[in-house]
């Protein structure tokens, strides 16, 4: 997330870390970009009204290149002031005032191509006053530019591919996934065009359209005490959790969330040493390793999901194992359908017996079920089908049909 006050750029990450730079003169517009090659530091593009550009968070900024006669990168100069702006990786897409859409390559410091968009076909026939908002998009199918007036469509190439004008739109169209074009009416009618073919690759899952990004969660780095010979000592692992605990009660996690989370699954793993050559640590005991897991649900990332399913499936405590389906069904989603077939899979055949792991599939399930809905929640009714059959005790019986009425 990027913000602006007082002239003061901050980016804030999806952990709570933000830096922040002190510009001369406050940008029109802000521009996320990626690292550089072999780079980890976020860099951001701020664009001024004079037409300058400057990269905020340049590696030049904290470290000593190798060759120090090399020159900085010097962006080109806008010959209009931005309206729009929007990146790709290291490739920024900017609309000007003129109507003329440029594709910049940042590291190289060039325009890769210029074309006209429907603000300018506008501008030059004298039949409209320039624009004052408009918003742009940037994905695998090209540069889309959008304002009140109309929409352009360009490839990646610079090629227009279509423009169009828009009468009595009330707001700044939208542009679906599926080539569809949106407007919204003054006269309170929205309007949809039909304008491309082609449609925005998505990955799916079991519910819909998955994440486009990953928060690295699912599997992070060790911990940092992972190699530390008395992380599973009893008083400092329980001080440890306790600690956690706190924090995420507190809403206080944090930069500290993928430490914390690579800590809880190793807890949870009874595991010492690095990953790949880890033992099983006797220390760890039974409600250390179940309250892991709790607090691993509270954080609540669907990403940790398949880690818990794991866990589940593999680990041949019954406790653990309802201690497994409870957290993830707190957490309440199943973004491939993996915990979903893993409890009918320990059903069918019944091979779980424990009449606790029994009520947390059973909680479990419902969870998944009424967050999803079809398709996932099919197999969700016939995991609670079968436990609410004749086979089962009376007490998961019972909640198998409570939570079966939640779905009516």
């Amino acid at each position: 997330m990027l913000a602006l006050e007082n002239g003061e750029v901050f980016r804030i990450n999806p952990f709570g870390g933000s830096l922040n730079w002190r510009l001369l003169s406050p940008p029109l517009l802000l521009v996320s970009l990626s690292p550089p090659v072999g780079r980890t530091m976020p860099r951001v593009l701020a664009l001024h009204h004079n037409g300058s550009m400057e990269i905020l968070g340049n590696p030049e900024e904290w470290y000593m290149p190798a060759d120090p006669g090399a020159a900085r990168i010097s962006l080109p100069r806008l010959s209009s002031p931005p309206l729009a702006a929007t990146s790709r990786g290291n490739l920024a897409a900017v609309t000007q005032s003129d109507g003329q859409t440029l594709l910049i390559s940042v590291d190289e410091g060039t325009i890769l191509w210029t074309g006209e968009s429907h603000i300018s076909v506008r501008l030059r026939s004298g039949l409209a006053a320039a624009e004052d908002k408009a918003a742009m998009l940037y994905d695998e199918r090209g540069v889309y530019v959008l304002s009140p007036n109309g929409a352009t469509g360009f490839a990646g190439n610079g090629r227009r591919l279509w423009f169009t004008t828009l009468e009595n739109a009330a707001a700044i169209p939208a542009f679906g996934d599926d080539g569809v074009l949106y407007s919204g009416g003054r006269d309170w009618i929205l309007s949809a065009y039909k304008l491309e073919d082609r449609s925005r690759f998505q990955k799916q899952s079991v519910y819909g359209p998955a994440p486009e990004g990953s928060y690295g969660t699912a599997s992070p780095l060790p911990s940092p005490w992972a190699d530390f010979h008395f992380r599973f000592d009893e008083n400092e692992l329980r001080t440890r959790l306790d600690r956690i605990g706190r924090a995420i009660q507190a809403g206080g996690v944090g930069e500290t969330e993928l430490a914390w989370t690579g800590y809880l699954m190793e807890t949870i793993a009874g595991e010492y040493g690095s990953p790949g050559a880890s033992v099983t640590h006797p220390a760890v005991q039974l409600r250390d390793r179940v309250r892991a897991l709790r607090l691993l649900a509270s954080v609540g990332s669907r990403e940790t999901i398949p880690f818990l399913t794991g866990v589940f499936k593999k680990d041949g405590d019954p406790v653990i194992k309802a201690a497994a389906a409870e957290a993830i069904g707190l957490i309440g989603v199943d973004p491939d359908g993996v915990a979903i077939q893993s409890f009918f899979e320990a059903l069918s055949p019944a091979s779980l017996k424990d009449e606790q792991a029994l009520l947390a599939v059973a909680s479990a399930t419902g969870a998944l079920c009424r967050f999803s809905g079809p398709p996932l929640s099919d197999t969700g009714v016939k995991i609670l089908n079968l436990l609410a059959g004749s086979g089962q005790s009376g007490v998961v019986q019972q909640r198998a049909r409570r939570e079966m009425a939640t779905l009516r």
